[in-house]
């Protein structure tokens, strides 16, 4: 999930709001505001409504945030990096750049965000009890009251055992301890997440049905969520196995073609766009890769613009590449291939260019490690 803007980083690790976010806030805000707090108590005026529910809002979406803060302090303290942190419609995502070396590690990256929403929860759940004692009433303890119940909630449902949500890491964990199989764990953990997201979409459209409006409608999308999201989980676990061991080296187009990023557009087509085999071409100054343009980055460029318009004004840019060495694990590569270039790395050598590794090169490692671990099955 893509950041739309930045807001800083927290413990070394940039943290991003994704434009979906305006939608929940607004939603949330919005049912304090005008239903919730006005029938819990009535003859408030209308700007202390509107006060608690922004405020109630924007403290649920911190308490969103610390739950994903803890999950990349625990996985650095693992030896795993964090590309980010990004909240978005359906809570947060930790961006990790590597896998869980144990299950021991599994489980305390994965546990340590549901502990921290309920810790939260019982945080404001005792500030709550500790003012009703004292006689406090009203919107104060109504905002502390109704935080508490939904960081207990989500700590609740985080910890379902179903992939891609915090439980389903937990249960990974358990198989992979138990199997000593990380993929077999993974399988698992996606298989539940597929189960409870259509016990979700049922329960979802039943609520709809029986009259519970929006309610049931949201509860239904989160399951459609989950099943596309444990879809996905599945896919990548299969395919970590079939790529187990495999260095990019394995796999890379070694000495690709290269041109110079001040070749005009019009040059390559008119030169080079026939005689060139493969649909992304590397730009390098003095072997040093500045640049990627692909087939189709140049085909947008209309006619009239490609005489004046340069490959390097099309290309990605430098900060943008995605740079693999030669001897790096492809599973360590792959999730860093959705950075820019239509899924294609470029690797290097001190600096300079020795090969590319596309998306047609994966899919043939794919394949052969696939095939690899269907006859190691046989043969067993």
């Amino acid at each position: 999930m893509r950041a739309s803007f930045r807001l800083g980083r927290i413990a070394g690790v940039p943290v991003g709001v994704n434009w979906s976010v305006l939608v929940i806030f607004l939603l949330i805000a919005w049912a304090l505001a005008a239903n919730q707090f006005p029938r819990a108590y009535p003859d408030r005026p209308t700007w202390a409504y509107v006060l608690a529910g922004l405020a109630a809002a924007v403290v649920f979406f911190l308490g969103l945030l610390a739950h994903e803060v803890a999950h990349a302090v625990v996985a650095k303290r693992n030896g795993i990096g964090v590309e980010g942190i990004t909240l978005w419609l359906f809570g947060g995502v930790s961006e990790l750049k590597g896998e869980a070396r144990d299950p021991g590690a599994e489980l305390r990256i994965a546990g340590i965000g549901p502990l921290v929403s309920l810790i939260i929860g019982f945080f404001f759940g005792g500030i709550a009890v500790l003012l009703t004692l004292a006689g406090v009433h009203g919107l104060l303890l109504g905002s502390l009251a109704w935080l508490a119940g939904i960081n207990i909630l989500l700590a609740v449902f985080n910890v379902l055992p179903a992939a891609p949500l915090d439980g389903g890491r937990l249960l990974r964990a358990a198989v992979w301890k138990a199997t000593g199989d990380r993929t077999k764990a993974s399988v698992v953990a996606a298989r539940a997440g597929w189960v409870l997201g259509a016990l979700l979409i049922g329960l979802g459209l039943w609520q709809f049905i029986a009259g519970a409006g929006v309610g049931g409608l949201w509860l239904a999308l989160i399951g459609w969520f989950l099943i596309g999201a444990a879809g996905m989980e599945e896919r990548q676990a299969r395919m970590g196995s079939a790529l187990r061991g495999v260095r990019v080296a394995d796999v890379m187009t070694p000495q690709p073609q290269t041109a110079s990023g001040e070749m005009t557009v019009a040059d390559f087509v008119d030169h080079y766009l026939f005689a060139y085999r493969h649909s992304a071409l590397p730009l390098t100054d003095e072997g040093r890769p500045v640049g990627l343009v692909t087939l189709d980055r140049v085909r947008g460029i209309p006619a009239d613009r490609r005489p004046s318009t340069t490959l390097a004004e099309v290309s990605c840019r430098a900060e943008e590449l995605v740079l693999a060495r030669p001897d790096e694990s492809l599973n360590e590569l792959l999730p860093r291939l959705s950075e820019c270039a239509d899924g294609r790395a470029l690797v290097v050598v001190d600096q300079r260019l020795v090969g590319i590794v596309s998306p047609s090169d994966i899919s043939r490692a794919v394949q052969r490690g696939s095939l690899r671990d269907q006859l190691a099955t046989d043969r067993h």
